[in-house]
């Protein structure tokens, strides 16, 4: 294991969750395992193990290029995570705004959408854990 995949899965385990982690660790499959390595190495080892900004930057910066490209299914995934980056829900939302000029109001409306049911299911775990 290189000292970048060790970052990555460092990095991962801290943005994400360890039980995330765990669970995609437990689904790979020797078919995807060279996807998974990439990117634990690339994305994680090397982009978010980062300190170039901050874990909050990074995390608003990762939702917008989501929303912005249409890559809708990772959004709750990292709306989850912002409670382990510090981006708050006012941050998420001006990433949205921005997507809406940049990118289309459309894309910015949906993952609007995604981020409100994944807050509110986050605020029920919240609850419930009470």
């Amino acid at each position: 294991m290189s000292d970048r995949y060790a970052e990555g899965m460092q990095a991962r385990r801290e943005v994400l969750g360890d039980a995330h982690v765990d669970r995609a660790e437990a689904n790979k499959t020797e078919f995807d395992r060279p996807f998974q390595d990439l990117i634990t190495n690339s994305a994680w080892g090397t982009v978010w193990a980062s300190d170039g900004i901050s874990r909050r930057e990074r995390s608003m910066l990762t939702l917008a290029l989501l929303a912005a490209t249409g890559n809708f299914e990772e959004i709750p995934m990292h709306i989850r995570a912002t409670a382990r980056t510090g981006a708050s829900r006012r941050d998420v939302l001006e990433a949205f705004q921005h997507v809406a000029i940049y990118a289309g109001v459309p894309r910015a409306n949906h993952a609007l959408k995604l981020a409100k049911q994944t807050y509110a299911e986050m605020d029920m775990q919240e609850e419930a854990s009470r």
